[in-house]
């Protein structure tokens, strides 16, 4: 029998990619999220809205029968001061970032504790370890979905539940692009000069990759990773050892 995994915000980018891994691995794979992907089974879910999370994975496990790994992905950027954060920003990141993990994790935990099993994977950022400027919300979220991986472990270890966060650095995606493409039409700066000097802040000397990070959670999904819970796993080029 198939595994069955749900990733939420698996239409690009790092989603994207753990998505393929998983569908090339054999996986049987949902996919959450407002953009169409035709990888995996696709279901347009607004991730900030808890109810329809809540209703799209009750239908998921409902159809299934049982759902083995939940990669909690979606969420978005944000660069600004506390100063420069209103509340409806505020409120907007946490309910993606936050609320949605809350609910997709609220979601999966019956069928997980009935069949007594089941992988939870967070992606978190470097950010959930050290602080980095204008990164009030943001920061405030990733944070947040660390202590959501160490609670839920602590809670569910008894159903034989791992929880886990990912902690990527800076990897190369479409919210990257985003987030430079951003800083570069406020500021003016020369966006390949900007890209090339992101790389070689990193120890290793290059931006990661989406596959990279895939590929981790690949392995905290597996039973290969079977006595891994409650960790934060950096995957950063070595920024966050600095």
């Amino acid at each position: 029998m198939s595994k069955v995994a749900i990733v939420t915000g698996g239409s690009k980018g790092i989603g994207q990619a753990i998505v393929a891994r998983f569908i090339k691995n054999g996986y049987q794979v949902h996919n959450l999220d407002l953009e169409h992907s035709d990888l995996g089974t696709w279901h347009r879910c607004d991730v900030s809205n808890v109810n329809t999370v809540k209703s799209v994975i009750t239908d998921i496990a409902s159809t299934t029968k049982h759902i083995d790994i939940l990669v909690s992905n979606a969420g978005r950027h944000l660069s600004a001061t506390i100063e420069n954060t209103d509340e409806a920003t505020f409120d907007s990141l946490f309910a993606l970032n936050v609320k949605g993990a809350y609910a997709a994790i609220q979601s999966v935990l019956p069928s997980m504790k009935t069949q007594k099993n089941g992988a939870i994977i967070l992606i978190a950022s470097d950010q959930a370890i050290i602080a980095k400027t204008n990164s009030f919300a943001y920061n405030l979220t990733k944070h947040a979905l660390a202590s959501m991986a160490k609670t839920t472990a602590l809670d569910y270890a008894q159903f034989n539940i791992r929880a886990n966060a990912v902690c990527p650095g800076t990897i190369e995606t479409p919210l990257f692009h985003n987030a430079i493409d951003a800083y570069c039409a406020r500021s003016g700066a020369d966006k390949a000069s900007i890209v090339a000097e992101e790389g070689a802040l990193q120890p290793l000397g290059r931006l990661g990759r989406a596959d990279e990070v895939a590929a981790l959670v690949n392995f905290l999904a597996s039973d290969e990773a079977c006595f891994i819970t409650g960790s934060l796993q950096t995957i950063d080029g070595g920024y966050t050892a600095q």
